[in-house]
């Protein structure tokens, strides 16, 4: 089973997860060696010395782990260990060869040297020994995940998303206190929380955007979402919106996340979200009821899903936002895409070509091209991870609501 389908994930507490420091590129101090090949000379020089102290120090001054030059990406690790791996969205989480490291002469160096695209960005953590997972204890650069922290890369032209950097000097909207209200379609309870924008009272009519795995993109270290929607709409660069956070965590006890259950072409939690939620939002906000004003958006099992309303709900929903689909897990929604009439949508779908689902949605995208339906695709030299969805944020709300300040 892949790692981001786990039932339950594991989630650290906002105040204990410090955010890391934004940067436009991964290595802001040269490194001491100009080059690969000079680097290699003086690791083999510091390893044939048998006093590698000298050299570890040089590294340590950097401030700096990975070493990057250019395509070039070389993980060190210093430690006691009979075996070190770099796992990460390279490798899928899994074990492979391409993850192992090499100690170093008879020292207690290991290093491990990867390929990667200039302007990559991934998530990793080192293995000791097959079991014990730590964080990169000389890399500054952390993301959160759903099981915690990872120590993430940032390739020389990798470019920080600055409107996920929250912002003191624009009116801020609103996310309301969680509400739980019990499906009939369900049979459960359901918890959301919704957002309003700055000057929400003198404001009528408002696109909608449904969030799945809501608690997750209303993080600050994880999907930044509210965050990217103040920084839009004060800045004029998208119309406000109402947002809908919704959780797949079962109220009463938040560890049981259900959104294997909910998200794989389930017709009851879809049944929920049209037929329950959306008529609950439509009452209480200002809101604009027209499909193509409403947005479903997922990640993963939620792009999944946001793919199989789209082709079952478009009554509803209007405008999918698919980011990382989870397509391989249920086949079908392409298969149906590829068999169905042009259907009323307008689609925002995104990739990571680094150890993701590429081909399946590929292939969908293919679909949705040649049935001319109006889209955005972005494919991005990145992994599986919050690192990448929170970055393309902006694109989807500016091709959905952008203003021409845009």
């Amino acid at each position: 089973m892949k790692r981001f389908c786990l039932s339950v994930l594991v989630l650290m507490a906002v105040s204990s997860f410090p955010l890391s420091v934004p940067n436009l590129h991964a290595q802001e101090n040269p490194l001491p060696y100009a080059t690969f090949a000079q680097f290699q000379t003086a690791l083999d020089q510091a390893v044939a010395s048998g006093d590698i102290d000298p050299f570890w120090e040089t590294i340590l001054a950097t401030g700096q782990m990975p070493l990057i030059w250019d395509h070039i990406c070389v993980f060190l690790y210093r430690g006691d260990a009979s075996k070190v791996e770099w796992r990460g969205d390279f490798s899928g989480w899994e074990s492979t060869p391409m993850t192992l490291g090499e100690r170093q002469g008879d020292t207690e160096l290991w290093m491990l040297v990867k390929l990667f695209p200039i302007n990559a960005r991934l998530d990793y953590k080192i293995v000791l020994n097959d079991s014990e997972w730590i964080l990169d204890p000389l890399n500054p650069y952390q993301q959160l995940g759903g099981f915690g922290p990872n120590s993430e890369l940032r390739m020389p032209e990798y470019v920080y998303p600055v409107d996920t950097i929250p912002r003191d000097d624009i009116e801020k909207g609103t996310l309301n206190e969680q509400v739980i209200v019990t499906s009939s379609n369900m049979g459960n309870k359901n918890a959301y929380w919704v957002y309003t924008p700055a000057n929400y009272a003198n404001l009528d009519t408002l696109p909608v955007i449904y969030v799945t795995d809501g608690h997750e993109y209303a993080n600050d270290q994880m999907g930044s979402m509210v965050t990217v929607l103040d920084n839009l709409i004060a800045d004029g660069r998208i119309r406000p919106v109402i947002a809908v956070f919704v959780d797949p965590r079962n109220p009463d006890s938040p560890i049981i996340n259900r959104r294997e259950s909910q998200y794989i072409t389930n017709s009851k939690f879809g049944a929920f979200l049209a037929e329950e939620l959306v008529p609950i939002i439509d009452t209480e906000y200002k809101t604009d009821a027209r499909p193509e004003a409403r947005v479903i958006l997922g990640t993963s099992l939620g792009g999944l899903n946001s793919a199989y309303m789209g082709l079952n709900r478009s009554d509803i929903f209007g405008l999918l936002a698919i980011q990382s689909p989870a397509l391989w897990v249920a086949t079908r929604v392409v298969d149906g895409y590829e068999k169905s009439d042009r259907l009323p949508l307008r689609i925002f779908m995104s990739q990571g070509s680094i150890w993701d689902d590429i081909e399946n949605t590929r292939r969908l995208r293919d679909i949705f091209e040649a049935k001319g339906y109006p889209m955005l695709f972005i494919e991005t030299p990145d992994g599986h991870s919050w690192g990448n969805w929170r970055a393309l944020l902006d694109d989807m709300l500016i091709y959905f609501f952008g203003t021409e300040n845009s």
